[in-house]
């Protein structure tokens, strides 16, 4: 299991304050460190089940300078959505966890990190 977080964040350190109450075995991914290139987005896209639109932080400054809330959402612009997170992994939703059956849940809340847990 991986938990893809920002330190600053309080959803991603009440995420892993839960992971480790209940001894779960992860790593962390500093994401704004360690930045997740196109292919692992892809892949965590593919993991979630969700378009890259779906994991964007819209409300940050640099959404609002790219335009993002003015880009289609749909297939012809997922390549354009992957970049721009790529890119700006501030605008990456946080926290993400990779389950581990293969499967991965944004975790903003106690039970979307307790259904990571249970996969």
């Amino acid at each position: 299991m991986e938990i893809w977080i920002n330190p600053a964040c309080s959803k991603c350190r009440s995420a892993v304050q839960l992971l480790d109450a209940e001894g779960a075995e992860y790593t962390v991914r500093r994401y704004l460190e360690d930045v997740p290139s196109p292919d692992e987005i892809r892949a965590v896209l593919d993991r979630l089940g969700l378009g890259p639109w779906d994991i964007t932080r819209t409300q940050e400054a640099e959404a609002k300078e790219l335009g993002l809330k003015e880009w289609p959402r749909e297939a012809g612009s997922r390549e354009r959505w992957i970049t721009a997170l790529a890119e700006h992994p501030k605008l990456i939703q946080r926290p993400i966890i990779t389950a581990e059956d293969g499967t991965a849940v944004v975790a903003r809340t106690e039970e979307a990190v307790r259904d990571a847990l249970g996969r």
